[in-house]
Parts: structure tokens; C-alpha cells; sequence
């Protein structure tokens, strides 16, 4: 995998780029949808495509190895011929899934056993054995398997668990080296970088990872319970290591405001549940702030959710006419709200790489900032 850095911010880490993977170019800054199990939940691939233009989606390991799993995905062709999806896929770990099973999982040097929330059947989850199967379901971007601490964990903790995790990754990598994708094309490994909190953990593993000398990083185990500002200064310390030629993604955030600040701190790439989940629920982000779409004040608003962003949504369905689907129980409601947010993160994402571009963002970027995280 190829990451060319195109332009960069003069007031902020900022910068934009182009990733060069084998089922296409993904440029950067870029928010990935999140496709747990091979599906961006209520939204088809067309509109994925077509409409809110997402180039590059995200697989989760611990969903598809349960679900379908690995016999089916390799009888298929891979994750890309199973769903139907030509484009980029980066798969996570698992690890997230690890840390959210606290109650029935175990871990050790050798791995972590685990229990399936879908049947309660038993399964190990090695170093090795999360490549290989992030090799049969074939994403573009793999990750090494990391534990992942809630963010209010001890010092204590959290360093025997940044250095399970460092043992995990170099097992990772040789079994990565040693072994060669399924379907034809060239697959990236990205190292996790963990720490919880606490700087020099995370100056620790982020020197760690970029020993290893991979294509990308990945930074793990933030927005799990510890506050923004602190969030905000682990990027930043991470960010001052990690080589500045390759690409950074930060897993699992966040909120429009979120992905701002985090670009303004080097960040290329980032995934969230956040827009499809909170649009199910009627919740809609927009270049003027939150919308509670049940709110009655919508009622008889028949503009557009969002004249700024210019989503296909945008143009065709008004306010009134949402909040009357979710009012009624119709489930295309969720689905164009979910089209709607996925949409209006990919607008501000893509504004994003303009500004840089064009040597505005640092301006762009404290209006916009206000503006997202305001409620409507």
C-alpha cells in the first residue's frame, strides 16, 4: 500500500493524501462506514457508492469469523465477492469486541478466549490465528490483535495490558510476513497503538509499532470512557512518533466535532457506528448543528435536513416528511437518516481536504466546529 501526503496545514498537523490500495484510491482525511458484518446497517451499497461516495468501508473481524464465517467467506472469494462491494475494506482486530466481553473472556500470552454472544460456543483468539483470518476474509487493511482498557483503567493495568499487547503485535507481524494473501491482491498490516491515558505508555508503543516499520498505524483504545481533552492529548503525543510519511487511523471516533479536531492533530482516517446508530434513533448531524428529527418543531418544515451538505437525502426529502416516517414507525425513516449522517460525514471530511488544499482550515475548521457540535 502506497500513502502519498498531498498538502499540509500551516497553522495545524493537518494534511491531506491519497492511499493506493488494490481496490482503489482512498484520499484523506476519510471517514470509513462501518460495515460490522459485511453490511452498513439499512444502507445499500449502491447509495453507499453512488450517493454519500464512501470510499473505503469497515469488516469486523469477531462478527464475520462467527458470522458467516471463514469457510464461507474463502468459498466465496473473499469478503469483497460475498458482499458485493469492489471497493476498499479494512478490517479491525476484534480487540474492541474483546474489551466489550469482559464478563466472558479470558486472557493470556496465548490469546483470548472468548465466548460467542450468538450461541455461547467457545473460541480462541490468537495473534496468528486474527491474521489468518483477516487473510480469508481479504480486506485491503488488517489489524493486529490488541487488547483494548476502558479508559478510566489503573496505570497498573493498563501497562501489562499495552504490554500483552506488544507481544500480540510482534506475533502478528511474523505471521503477517510469513504468510500471503488468498485472492490475488496485495493486503496492509496495521499495528494498534494502546496506552490507555497515560503518555508514557503511549510514547511506548507508538516508538513500538513504528520499529515495526509497517504501511499505516492504527490508534486504539480511545473514546472508551475517558474525556475528550484527554483523547485529544494522546493523539498528539502518539502522533509526535509515529513516521509522519505513513497513514493514521483513529478507531472508533467519533463525533463530527471529534474528526475535526483530530485532523487538526495529523489524523488520515477515521470509523464510527456513531452515524447509523444515532440516525435509527432520529438524530441527524448537519452543517448547522444536531437535530432531534421526533422534535415537533419539524413538523411543518418542509426544507431540506441539510441545504449545505447536498446529500442525495438533502434534495429530495424534507424535515416534516422524516419526522412523520419516525413518528410513524416506518423503517425507511432510519434508513434515509442513516443515509443522511453517513452522507454529512463524508461532506465534512471531504470539506475538510478542500481547506487544507486551499490554506484555510484552521479558520474552517473553528467555525465549523461550533457549528457541529451545537443542538438545532
Amino acid at each position: 500500500m502506497k500513502f502519498d501526503i498531498l498538502h499540509t496545514d500551516t497553522e495545524t498537523s493537518a494534511r491531506c493524501g491519497r492511499l493506493h490500495t488494490a481496490h482503489g484510491d482512498v484520499h484523506t482525511p476519510i471517514f470509513m462506514p462501518v460495515g460490522t458484518a459485511a453490511t452498513v446497517k439499512g444502507v445499500f451499497h449502491r447509495d453507499l457508492e453512488r450517493e454519500v461516495d464512501a470510499e473505503i468501508i469497515l469488516g469486523n473481524t469477531y462478527h464475520l469469523y462467527l458470522r458467516p464465517g471463514v469457510e464461507t467467506l474463502e468459498a466465496a472469494g473473499g469478503l469483497h465477492r460475498f458482499s458485493s462491494w469492489s471497493r476498499p475494506v479494512l478490517t479491525d482486530s476484534g480487540g474492541y469486541q474483546v474489551f466489550s466481553l469482559a464478563a466472558s473472556r479470558k486472557l493470556s500470552d496465548e490469546g483470548c478466549l472468548f465466548r460467542s454472544h450468538i450461541d455461547g460456543s467457545q473460541h480462541l483468539f490468537t495473534p496468528e490465528s486474527v491474521v489468518d483470518t483477516q487473510r480469508s476474509i481479504g480486506a485491503d487493511i488488517i489489524m493486529a490483535l490488541d487488547e483494548c482498557p476502558p479508559g478510566t483503567a489503573a496505570y497498573a493495568y493498563a501497562k501489562k495490558s499495552l504490554e500483552l499487547t506488544q507481544r500480540w503485535l510482534e506475533r502478528s507481524v511474523k505471521r503477517f510476513d510469513d504468510t500471503t494473501p488468498k485472492y490475488g491482491f496485495e493486503q496492509t498490516l496495521f499495528p494498534i497503538v494502546q496506552g490507555c491515558v497515560y503518555p508514557d505508555l503511549r510514547r511506548a508503543a507508538a516508538e513500538h509499532a513504528g520499529e515495526l516499520d509497517r504501511d499505516g498505524y492504527a490508534i486504539g483504545g480511545l473514546a472508551v470512557g475517558e474525556p475528550a481533552e484527554q483523547m485529544y492529548r494522546m493523539i498528539e503525543v502518539v502522533n509526535e512518533i509515529l513516521p509522519k510519511g505513513r497513514p493514521r487511523y483513529l478507531m472508533g471516533v467519533g463525533t463530527p466535532e471529534n474528526l475535526l479536531e483530530a485532523i487538526a492533530l495529523g489524523v488520515d482516517m477515521f470509523d464510527c457506528v456513531m452515524p447509523t446508530r444515532n440516525g435509527r434513533n432520529g438524530m441527524l448531524f448537519t452543517s448547522e448543528g444536531i437535530i432531534n428529527i421526533r422534535n415537533q418543531k419539524w413538523q411543518h418544515d418542509f426544507s431540506p435536513i441539510d441545504e449545505a451538505a447536498h446529500t442525495f437525502v438533502d434534495s429530495t426529502y424534507s424535515k416534516a416528511y422524516l419526522r412523520h416516517l419516525f413518528v410513524a414507525g416506518e423503517m425507511l425513516g432510519a434508513q434515509i437518516a442513516s443515509l443522511h449522517n453517513l452522507g454529512f460525514y463524508l461532506w465534512l471530511v471531504r470539506e475538510a481536504r478542500a481547506h487544507i488544499a486551499n490554506g484555510s482550515f484552521a479558520g474552517w475548521k473553528r467555525n465549523m466546529s461550533k457549528k457541529v457540535s451545537s443542538r438545532i
